[in-house]
């Protein structure tokens, strides 16, 4: 048919679908990113600096390296990293951290812990043995999120990187929101609560919104203490999710481990939900590829692991773990396979 003598609101119509199937088709691709955690080094490797498929790598900054003095900000070690990226055509996901699961160590700055202001800065988790609180073990601390002496320092952190990387990263992500404590209050720190836990998460991710208005923004929202879905739902997730797509902050989560009930009943669907409003994303951590699918009883696939981050999670960024012998022999090379497949399907 020729161009002059077609109508031109069918012609219009054509333009439009056709943007439209561009648009749904960018928004199909999923976005890979290495997590090194702190092996920063490791962005250094020739396999990964190689690799068309992976667009950055996620690294981990804890909040005590950040600001070692209180108001004295080191941020030299993120400088050279992303510098360092940029020069190989790479880009920077933050992960700050202030939460451990390791008993030797401790992600909040010293002067929050000796000044009485901040009641220590930190407390333990725990590991329980089932529901039986007086076998519980230390696993680790976390920052007293929910304390607003705490949650003000936390702040001023987040405006000052704000300041100085905002547009210049790709994102920045908070860790999970899964704390334990137990459920009695035998272990609650002093001040907790699990709403006053909640309203912290809430308030937290309009801070770093407001801090990073122009790189990505994300909250790793997986569990909340309080509530175990459905059976005792407090709609405490349920509103974490909710106030991040209002605010545009992205929501994501640790450990992709397809079909597992825990995730499924959880933060899997309400990351789908969010998918294509804000930013989402899927962390594939240590452990990831050797766990078992419920729905075949086997170690997982890295087909598995791709498709339901895709087909189910519709996510936007996928997080691969180092973790070898899959990740050099098994991610990249399978990530090319799929770039070239992705390709064929656009051509024909």
């Amino acid at each position: 048919m020729k161009t002059k003598n077609a109508c031109p609101g069918v012609l219009f119509l054509c333009f439009v679908l056709t943007l439209t199937s561009c648009a749904l088709a960018n928004a199909q691709r999923m976005r890979h990113f290495v997590f090194f955690g702190m092996d920063r080094e490791k962005i250094h490797s020739e396999t990964f600096l190689q690799s068309k498929n992976l667009e950055g790598a996620q690294l981990k900054y804890s909040w005590k390296e950040l600001e070692p003095e209180k108001d004295a900000y080191e941020f030299g070690e993120i400088r050279k990293d992303l510098e360092f990226l940029k020069s190989h055509g790479k880009k920077l996901f933050v992960q700050l951290q202030d939460s451990t699961f390791d008993e030797k160590h401790i992600f909040v700055p010293q002067y929050l812990q000796s000044d009485p202001q901040y009641h220590g800065g930190v407390d333990r988790q725990y590991e329980l043995a089932g529901k039986n609180e007086e076998k519980s073990v230390p696993a680790g601390w976390v920052a007293r999120r929910w304390d607003p002496a705490v949650q003000a320092r936390f702040f001023r952190l987040l405006q000052a990187l704000g300041k100085e990387f905002d547009g210049k990263i790709e994102g920045i992500n908070l860790p999970e929101t899964a704390v334990e404590f137990g459920e009695t209050g035998r272990l609650f720190p002093k001040g907790f609560t699990h709403a006053k836990y909640r309203n912290a998460i809430l308030t937290q991710m309009k801070a770093l919104k407001s801090a990073f208005p122009k790189s990505a923004t994300m909250q790793y929202a997986n569990f909340m203490p309080g509530e175990w879905l459905p059976e005792s739902d407090s709609g405490y997730l349920k509103s974490i999710y909710a106030r991040a797509r209002d605010l545009k902050v992205g929501t994501a989560g640790p450990d992709m481990l397809p079909w597992k009930p825990g995730q499924m009943k959880h933060s899997y669907p309400l990351i789908r939900a969010n998918a294509g409003h804000v930013p989402t994303g899927i962390a594939v951590q240590e452990g990831n590829y050797s766990a078992k699918n419920p729905k075949t009883g086997k170690p997982v696939t890295l087909s598995e692991l791709y498709d339901f981050a895709h087909d189910y999670l519709k996510v936007q960024y996928v997080f691969w773990c180092d973790e070898e012998p899959y990740f050099s022999k098994g991610v990249i090379p399978f990530l090319e396979k799929q770039e070239k497949l992705t390709d064929a399907r656009k051509t024909n």
